[in-house]
């Protein structure tokens, strides 16, 4: 696991989770190893039957030279055409949002999950916070109880 995007998690309910990979040049790949990204805003788009990241920055490799890569461009996913057309569908319904939600290393190469997700309401939010709070005090217990 390089990075995984918790705010995604917290503002969207995931509906469906996808594997793809991403599209990038030498010292960007160089950089993701070495954990230099910031993806807290980040999404993606799909253009002309193409999947786009955006938002999604790269920090410069410090030990390139001045063949280095621009940070803020966007990244191509790949992804299966007919994976496309289902996303495409998908995401005209009202609601959906294509969202970044972790990057990780399979077999040398860097890997994104994508998430279909649709955007939570500020009640939503709360119930999370108070489930997470009442979850940590049962855990507390719990240890306290072991010892």
């Amino acid at each position: 696991m390089i990075a995984q995007n918790k705010k995604a998690y917290f503002n969207y309910s995931v509906e469906e989770k996808i594997e793809c990979g991403i599209a990038l040049v030498g010292t960007e790949v160089k950089s993701v190893k070495a954990g230099n990204v910031s993806f807290g805003d980040s999404f993606a788009l799909i253009e002309k039957g193409e999947v786009w990241v955006q938002n999604f920055h790269i920090s410069e490799y410090s030990y390139s030279s001045i063949f280095n890569h621009n940070p803020d461009r966007k990244k191509k996913l790949l992804l299966h055409r007919d994976q496309i057309k289902r996303l495409q569908r998908k995401v005209d319904e009202k609601g959906i949002t294509l969202v970044p939600l972790d990057f990780y290393l399979k077999d040398g190469r860097v890997k994104v999950t994508l998430g279909l997700c649709k955007g939570k309401k500020q009640f939503d939010k709360r119930a999370s916070i108070k489930e997470r709070d009442v979850n940590r005090d049962i855990a507390r217990e719990f240890r306290k109880d072991l010892q």
